[in-house]
């Protein structure tokens, strides 16, 4: 039985763990459960995956990679890590349109928070999703698809509606990426040329550990088939001449090829190979997105209180991505820009932080990645979401018992 996250800083409280091995068994499992919630890869920083009552791991579901060509999409095992089929898509010709900066991270998992990459022009992974196939809380099987009514409250539903068994996404034609990271850039650099830098590739990440140095490493992946301004000067930083972790010091062993060298898309769009443990999981995670409008002003409310966050802060990432229309997306209706936080596992200080985080992004609309640490006002959260009272009503009707419920979401998302 797994009883922590994956980066130990909680406990589960599940009474029982349960591997089903086929879509049957898992109906039988459900239906027998007055508690139950799925446990993916385990990446989330808080009890979002919690229960008191049956957890549900799919990994040993069958696998499963179905492409449609005609209809541009492939279908997969709900409990797939995005590492273990992007090869084998991209060798049928094909991609999906954007990974997160882990590929060891389940796709049920991620589209179910809203979990994303990054790039002006990309939106979250859960956009990507045009179908799901789901076991209710009595077992009864359920397929959906994009264009019917609800699904926009299905995809990024927290776990609160079923159990995904198979996700169909979006599907692109293969592409190749080369990696170029740039050291130094400006504070000022960024304040003057933001939308330059961010839409300078196809995905752009730029680390900061907050100080007078500003971002200390620019990520540009930028596909090999489109032109790109690609010199050693990137509006003042400068061009790395070795391979780069974002932490100081940190062997970039696990981290994807860098230097201009292209590769597949699956092998660069990430920023740590499949194959590794990008570290040792004992930090905490935190990110906010706000409409992109209020991005500087965003990190220069960040940058007012730095002081106080960098002793227990490992690195932060400012990414820009694509608004969707899902309705407890981050994005909403919104392009963002995020801003993410990766801390030490100082539990208690960062705990005493994260009000002061919140607080400090406030103005800009932040709305936080439900799968990581905060302490946002829950009534200015339900502001932030238009539609959570039609999704209030929707998990409703689809889990009248309140199976998948847990105290994460009776306190974030209410009844």
């Amino acid at each position: 039985m797994t009883s922590t996250n994956w980066a130990g800083n909680l406990n589960y409280a599940a009474a029982s763990f349960h591997r089903p091995q086929s879509v049957d068994e898992l109906s039988e499992v459900v239906a027998a459960a007055p508690l139950a919630r799925a446990l993916g890869s385990r990446h989330s920083f808080n009890h979002i995956a919690d229960t008191t009552g049956a957890h549900i791991s799919l990994e040993r579901m069958p696998a499963e990679l179905t492409i449609d060509q005609a209809a541009r999409t492939v279908t997969v095992n709900a409990g797939a890590r995005y590492g273990e089929f992007a090869e084998r898509l991209d060798a049928a010709g094909f991609a999906v349109h954007n990974l997160a900066s882990l590929p060891h991270i389940s796709v049920a998992g991620a589209i179910a928070t809203g979990t994303h990459g990054s790039g002006d022009s990309n939106p979250s992974l859960a956009a990507a999703v045009a179908g799901v196939e789901m076991v209710k809380a009595d077992g009864t099987l359920v397929v959906m698809r994009r264009g019917e009514p609800d699904f926009d409250g299905v995809v990024v539903a927290l776990g609160m509606l079923g159990i995904l068994t198979r996700i169909s996404l979006d599907i692109v034609p293969a592409f190749k990426v080369r990696q170029d990271v740039y050291e130094n850039l400006a504070w000022s650099s960024l304040a003057d040329n933001f939308d330059a830098i961010t839409s300078s590739a196809y995905s752009v990440s730029l680390f900061t550990h907050w100080g007078d140095e500003g971002i200390t490493q620019a990520w540009r992946k930028s596909r090999v088939d489109a032109a790109a301004d690609l010199d050693d000067r990137f509006f003042g930083a400068t061009r790395a001449k070795r391979e780069m972790h974002p932490l100081p010091d940190v062997s970039a062993e696990n981290t994807t090829q860098q230097l201009g060298v292209a590769g597949p898309w699956w092998d660069r769009l990430p920023h740590f190979r499949l194959g590794f443990t990008p570290s040792n999981g004992e930090e905490l995670q935190s990110e906010y997105l706000m409409p992109r409008r209020h991005a500087l002003a965003a990190v220069e409310a960040i940058r007012g209180i730095a002081a106080r966050l960098r002793p227990h802060l490992f690195v932060s990432e400012l990414r820009t991505m694509a608004a969707d229309d899902l309705w407890l997306s981050p994005a909403l209706h919104e392009d963002c820009a995020g801003i993410h936080f990766t801390w030490r596992q100082h539990i208690p200080e960062v705990s005493a932080l994260l009000p002061l985080v919140d607080a400090a992004l406030a103005p800009f609309d932040a709305r936080p990645h439900w799968g990581k640490v905060f302490e946002t006002d829950r009534d200015r959260l339900a502001e932030l979401y238009p539609k959570l009272p039609v999704f209030r009503d929707l998990a409703a009707r689809m889990d009248p018992d309140a199976v998948f419920r847990n105290d994460f979401v009776d306190r974030w998302i209410g009844r």
